[in-house]
């Protein structure tokens, strides 16, 4: 009879860290799939800013970046370089609400031809 109590235990035991486990597993899944839509969402920014041939303005700017049914902040930065035909042009991309940086993407725009390099 101990010896069915003790091999109950250890099951139980065993039971319990792969239920532990499995919900590490699942909430790194989780991350993972907010990580990868905050990544395309910025880069669908720097993409818009391309298409469109923009020469945006030096300075910061918030705008509603939401991805599917993920509610996501876009900051763009853009900034001057020493050499006046091009701009550094950052897109952080966060949680409404959280100083968490999901993702960070950065290009150079050529104002010749508004590329970008």
């Amino acid at each position: 009879m101990i010896e069915v109590l003790v091999a109950l235990a250890i099951i139980a035991v065993a039971l319990a860290a792969s239920l532990r486990a499995v919900g590490n597993l699942a909430s790194s899944d989780a991350e993972l799939h907010r990580r990868m839509l905050a990544g395309w969402t910025a880069d669908n920014a720097l993409t818009e800013l391309r298409l469109t041939h923009a020469w945006p303005a030096p300075g910061v700017r918030q705008f509603d970046c939401s991805e599917g049914n993920l509610a996501l902040m876009c900051t763009q930065r853009v900034s001057t370089t020493p050499n006046a035909q091009f701009r550094r042009v950052e897109i952080l991309v966060t949680t409404p609400g959280r100083k968490e940086t999901l993702a960070q993407v950065m290009t150079m725009l050529d104002d010749e031809n508004n590329r970008s390099l």
